[in-house]
């Protein structure tokens, strides 16, 4: 199920309609994550009645739970313009100077994966947040000068999905700090009943449920799901009426069958699983008896990158209790080998020991 995970696929330009078009405006509308909800909404409020631009705001958290429309949202109740950058873009200092000095008075800037950035350009946005200046070195060795360039007022908004890997002085620079947490099946069964209406699918209750319960406590797997189970339908459904420009035929429903039928074809299993995750289960407890075994070592068995399976496998995994993370290695828990259908040795790591 590759392409309906957050592994940097490329996405053509009607996915990025469809994906836009999904997405929340407001946060009224934004499901899930209340608390975050109800301190971002305090501190653009605040920041209204001051006028003023908003604290520089720092999201963390797995792919996925909403950290990009969140930054819209903040760009859009602020009634700001909003510039969208990535830490892997910015790999030198002189690439943050030239986007800082570009911005406009109270605009908001997003930075994506902000712990990938130079650490040149971290330095230089210390002062940037801090003050809204920046030292620009002109010339080399001890002839070198440094000429202050004062920017306009904004407002940075990072979003990290390792924010360990930031250092101390950028992440105390940040005026809030939110960890976005996965949704609870309930709170997917909203995110796809609004999803499936913007698309002009019908969808029985529980395929709702169904598609909800699959999608691994993340909102964008549950929007890609509805998509493929849309165009298994559109495909494969009966048609009872003329079609329309973007949803399946009007007047046909999608069953749970359907559902189940569609999410089967693209190796999405009933908990969510798809073909990685059975794969990172399988390595240890078939190849490395139950481990422990390092994380290098389980992306050489599997044929993935450690960062794909660190911040895009194991988070749902350890958080269903079907993987442990000790000094020594990733180790599976009987449940684990209960879904594999495997017996679990003796003295295996239960969830409650995690």
């Amino acid at each position: 199920m590759d392409d309906l995970r957050d592994i940097d696929d490329p996405i053509d330009e009607t996915e990025l309609a469809i994906e836009g078009a999904l997405r929340p405006t407001s946060l009224a509308e934004f499901v899930g994550q209340q608390k975050v909800r109800a301190q971002l909404q305090l501190l653009l409020d605040a920041a209204r009645i001051q006028q003023r631009a908003p604290d520089h705001i720092l999201l963390s958290g797995p792919p996925g739970l909403g950290k990009t429309t969140l930054a819209m949202i903040v760009a859009h109740e602020s009634g700001r313009p909003l510039r969208l950058s990535s830490g892997p873009a910015i790999q030198h200092a002189g690439d943050l100077a030239a986007l800082l000095s570009s911005l406009t008075p109270g605009e908001v800037l997003f930075i994506d994966e902000i712990h990938r950035m130079a650490r040149s350009a971290e330095e230089m946005l210390y002062l940037a947040m801090e003050d809204f200046r920046i030292d620009i070195m002109v010339g080399k060795g001890a002839g070198a000068t440094s000429i202050p360039l004062d920017l306009a007022p904004f407002t940075l908004v990072g979003a990290t999905t390792r924010s360990g890997m930031l250092p101390n002085p950028l992440r105390d620079r940040f005026g809030f700090t939110a960890h976005l947490e996965f949704y609870e099946t309930d709170e997917l069964e909203v995110v796809v009943r609004r999803s499936a209406e913007r698309l002009d699918v019908r969808l029985a209750d529980d395929a709702r449920v169904e598609i909800a319960r699959r999608s691994r406590g993340t909102p964008r797997i549950a929007n890609r799901l509805l998509r493929r189970v849309r165009d298994y339908a559109l495909v494969h459904g009966p048609s009872t009426g003329a079609g329309t420009a973007r949803g399946v035929r009007v007047g046909s429903e999608v069953s749970v069958t359907d559902a189940g039928h569609a999410l089967a074809l693209y190796d999405v299993d009933a908990i969510g699983l798809d073909r990685l995750d059975r794969a990172v289960l399988d390595a240890i407890v078939r190849r490395f008896r139950g481990g422990p075994v390092g994380l290098s070592t389980l992306a050489v068995a599997v044929g993935e990158e450690s960062d794909t399976i660190e911040s895009v496998v194991e988070p749902y995994l350890v958080r269903i209790g079907f993987l442990g993370r000790t000094p020594r290695g990733r180790v599976a828990t009987p449940e684990a080998y209960a879904h594999l259908g495997v017996a679990a040795p003796d003295g295996a790591l239960r969830f409650d020991d995690l």
